[in-house]
């Protein structure tokens, strides 16, 4: 199977603006990249509703056919989500952990996983988006099923250039790509998982390096 690098994240966090990004800068760097759309859009936009609980297992299913036929010709695949957020958001929405499992064993054969941080503004989008105060909670359960299989990923800040730019500063090693000779912009904010050192300590947690000091820019050393 070719590369997929696979984008999670909460509602309104840019996943998919990242996701053609992130392709193009591949392409402008020789690799071919393309992106495989969110399945569930397309299903909301034929149905004029979102999915029901029964409907979950088929939208994911769906989503990972699309990735696997567009990873047979060699190019690297941009995942705009995966199975695995199809079955966070049945957990959310319905209480129901029954694709979990299988979305997590599908996750770990992606490539490497993005996630994409909230420091975005939340904005509405149709059927999409249920509202800013459900985004803490699923990224949250985002993290939590990371962290459970020990799937490596990426935590992506910033805004527009200094997003993308933090994303491909992720992929680089995975996808065998050479070092860049500039640096990431200084607006880029990315986790430690990145390789980007953050210099300060947190005083939310006490750690150096952690992704909170993307968020709090000013915080002061200790």
């Amino acid at each position: 199977m070719s590369p997929v690098i696979a984008i999670l994240g909460a509602e309104s966090t840019g996943k998919t603006t990242l996701a053609y990004a992130l392709a193009l800068e591949l392409r402008a760097l020789g690799t071919r990249a393309v992106v495989v759309r969110e399945y569930l859009r397309e299903f909301c936009d034929a149905r004029g509703c979102t999915p029901q609980p029964h409907e979950q297992a088929a939208i994911a299913a769906e989503q990972w056919r699309r990735t696997l036929a567009a990873a047979q010709d060699g190019s690297t695949v941009v995942a705009d989500t995966t199975p695995l957020m199809i079955a966070l958001y049945s957990q959310f929405l319905f209480a129901d952990e029954s694709l979990r499992g299988g979305a997590l064993a599908l996750q770990r054969r992606c490539t490497h996983t993005l996630l994409t941080g909230l420091d975005l503004p939340w904005q509405a989008d149709g059927l999409q988006r249920d509202g800013p105060q459900v985004r803490e909670p699923v990224d949250a359960l985002i993290r939590g099923a990371l962290a459970e299989a020990a799937i490596p990923h990426s935590v992506i800040y910033g805004s527009g250039p200094a997003r993308t730019a933090a994303a491909l500063a992720a992929v680089r090693p995975v996808l065998g790509l050479p070092s860049p000779t500039e640096a990431i912009p200084d607006s880029t904010a990315a986790s430690p998982q990145t390789g980007r050192r953050l210099s300060l300590r947190c005083r939310e947690c006490l750690v150096p390096d952690c992704e909170h000091l993307a968020l709090t820019p000013k915080a002061s050393q200790r």
